[in-house]
């Protein structure tokens, strides 16, 4: 079972509408005893970078048994949008500290760009290295973005994905379990669908 983790913010039906889609068992909770059994986890976000890291570490327990399935159990994490940001270790919108689960830093796009933002709309993730949970995915597949802000990873062997949007940034990571993606793939038709579907399928 995949437990899609409700810490009070993130787009979480249509997360879940999708993976039934899939016929991907998959469930919304907080609870702790049902997060501690599942196979895989997935951090949604949307919003503000501190209000969700407020919520998140605010959450009795919440914070302690997650990082205990990631980095003690090796369960398979992927954070959606804001949650991918929340893996770094800290963020320009933000003055509090990031999960730290991933060496990168979030950074606002820069108004010198001249550019809409928020970045939003569709835009192609190119395969930055080969990956299982890119299994099947079309050679320049197109993702739902809306973000103001950007990961940028210290080690660029982290990468997943890299997209453009004025400049060039990492629209996916992956290190070891730790799986990241800026887009929304519950909104992202079949090219979101496969990322979700190869995630599911995951070995633990």
């Amino acid at each position: 079972m995949i437990a899609i983790i409700n810490y009070g913010v993130g787009n979480l039906g249509a997360i879940s509408n999708m993976c039934k889609r899939l016929g991907v068992a998959a469930e919304i909770t907080a609870d702790l005893k049902k997060i501690k059994k599942a196979g895989k986890i997935i951090l949604p976000g949307v919003g503000a970078f501190d209000s969700a890291m407020e919520r998140f570490n605010q959450s009795p327990g919440l914070r302690i048994t997650i990082e205990k399935k990631v980095f003690t159990e090796k369960t398979p994490v992927l954070g959606v949008c804001l949650g991918m940001q929340m893996m770094a270790r800290k963020s320009e919108e933000g003055q509090h500290p990031g999960l730290g689960w991933i060496d990168a830093e979030v950074f606002r796009f820069p108004k010198e760009l001249g550019l809409k933002i928020p970045h939003m709309g569709w835009n192609v993730a190119l395969p930055a290295k080969p990956s299982v949970l890119l299994k099947k995915v079309d050679e320049r597949p197109r993702y739902y973005f809306v973000h103001s802000f950007y990961v940028k990873l210290k080690n660029q062997a982290d990468s997943l994905m890299r997209s453009k949007y004025g400049l060039e940034f990492d629209s996916g990571f992956e290190y070891h379990n730790i799986f990241g993606v800026q887009f929304h793939p519950e909104k992202s038709h079949r090219f979101g669908m496969q990322i979700l579907k190869n995630f599911s399928e995951l070995e633990c």
